[in-house]
């Protein structure tokens, strides 16, 4: 499924207090909502009102049907006139889906000469708000609060970047990773409980011989990797003379999505300390991959590469890119303090300033010929690094704000793709704090999501959150990590 395939369940709260003619008015008013909401071009995903519930039996049996339909990722809930918390008790315990609270109401202002007890009956949002928020809080239940009116751009804004992260967990149920050998030899930061991760976020992370994908490189015809080599100069420019070496990354291509799309996988890792049969690391083969929503994790990093993958599923239709990072190497002079990410080969071109270059150049490591790779700088614009380590005995998701800027020097003897950043609230604050946190070095990064996304589908998934933003000094920091050891060790 794409993002836009997914929908959202509108289920709007009442109760028969209110007599027929104003429940038909709710439920009118409802349905005039989810099709503005759907016509304002503001959100990724179609609201679909579904009810006006006004017992419990609605409200179990429309929370069940959700539950039950693939296509529907989350609830929105909104109580128009007063909706009895107690009713909606046995839909919310048992509710599968994301879900957000909707505290808005139908008119904009409180109409001075016609407020009357008439107009009062049939506009309790507010008290409804109030009632339905306490059950949520009552029972304990992740949720999403969205406050404001509903016609208000930022509002709705803020409700389809909720969506796409409710999106991204209901896809993050049904990820298949591919494995490609196991993890670089002796690190620690890629490995991670595979049964755990099941469990908790859904994904199947299993492994493929490299034997198998070599097979499958050879077996590539004239047809398919000629059909590879004009994507490739349609998108990018080549500048080599080397061409077997890119003819060679279009056939490992071709066999990585034959494999990754026979098995369902969306996600894939490798090492250069396993390429049993091949000739080449993949670079472009990756890279390009990567441009068409795979996700990626190099040295085994099966993790990023899960991360990579969900990312780009919930910044679908967006123009600022995704892709896998590395944290390589600083700038440390005083006012001019920034960060380097790359990676050897495969950091995606979703991301670059202007058209990458094919080029060809040693790597130094594998043993194997020199790869062909995209070479570029990353463009400027806000971004965040988001990282998945497993802490034993869970997870924990951690976001720092950053700056992205035009590399500040060409740096020509670099081979790579590059991206600068400014990492918040400064490098070293930032740095000492991502170190605090256990921070991988291997990232996504994004142009695209931000750090209120993020910790929406950290809550949806039950994982710990951690946010290093411009307000962040490292003894907050220290604070936060304390206590969330505390309360994580009870859940």
């Amino acid at each position: 499924m794409s993002l836009r395939d997914y929908t959202f369940w509108f289920v709007v709260g009442s109760q028969y207090l209110y007599g027929p003619e104003v429940l038909e008015t709710v439920a009118s008013r409802a349905q005039e909502m989810a099709d503005k909401l759907n016509a304002s071009g503001k959100l990724p995903c179609k609201v679909v009102y579904k009810v006006t519930a006004k017992t419990s039996k609605e409200i179990t049996d429309v929370i069940r049907d959700a539950n039950h339909d693939e296509s529907c990722a989350g609830i929105i809930t909104w109580c128009h006139t007063f909706s009895p918390s107690k009713m909606w008790i046995n839909g919310l315990v048992n509710l599968q889906k994301a879900w957000c609270h909707f505290a808005t109401q139908y008119n904009r202002e409180i109409p001075n000469d016609e407020i009357d007890m008439d107009f009062m009956n049939l506009n309790q949002a507010a008290h409804g708000d109030r009632e339905h928020g306490f059950i949520g809080a009552r029972l304990r239940a992740p949720r999403k609060v969205i406050a404001g009116y509903w016609q208000d751009a930022d509002v709705q804004e803020r409700l389809g970047k909720w969506m796409r992260a409710a999106a991204g967990a209901a896809f993050s149920r049904s990820l298949k990773v591919m494995r490609f050998g196991d993890n670089m030899r002796e690190v620690a930061v890629t490995e991670g409980d595979k049964v755990e991760v099941q469990a908790k976020l859904g994904w199947q992370v299993n492994t493929w011989p490299v034997g198998e994908l070599a097979d499958g490189i050879a077996a590539v015809t004239q047809a398919e990797e000629d059909a590879m080599m004009r994507e490739y100069e349609s998108l990018y420019d080549i500048a080599t003379d080397n061409l077997d070496a890119v003819r060679y990354q279009a056939r490992e291509e071709v066999a990585m999505k034959k494999m990754l799309d026979r098995e369902g996988c969306r996600a894939f890792s490798n090492t250069f300390q396993d390429l049993y049969g091949m000739k080449q690391l993949p670079g472009i083969a990756t890279q390009h991959l990567l441009a068409t929503g795979y996700g990626y994790g190099a040295e085994g990093d099966w993790k990023v590469g899960a991360m990579t993958a969900i990312i780009k599923f919930m910044t679908e239709g967006q123009k600022g890119g995704s892709a896998f990072m590395e944290d390589y190497t600083y700038h440390l002079v005083p006012g001019q303090e920034y960060s380097l990410g790359a990676h050897m080969l495969e950091v995606c071109p979703s991301v670059a300033a202007e058209r990458p270059r094919i080029e060809v150049h040693p790597l130094g490591i594998g043993g194997k010929e020199d790869p062909a790779r995209l070479v570029f700088e990353g463009h400027a614009g806000s971004a965040v690094v988001v990282s998945l380590v497993d802490m034993g005995g869970r997870l924990r998701l951690i976001c720092q704000d950053i700056e992205c800027v035009k590399p500040i020097m060409p740096m020509p003897n670099l081979p790579v793709a590059r991206v600068m950043w400014r990492a918040m609230p400064d490098l070293k604050t930032g740095l000492e704090c991502w170190i605090l946190a256990g921070g991988a070095h291997h990232t996504v990064l994004s142009y695209d999501v931000d750090a209120e996304q993020m910790k929406d589908w950290a809550r949806m998934m039950d994982i710990e959150f951690v946010h290093i933003s411009r307000d962040t000094t490292t003894e907050s920091l220290e604070h936060e990590l304390f206590l969330n050891d505390l309360a994580w060790k009870l859940k």
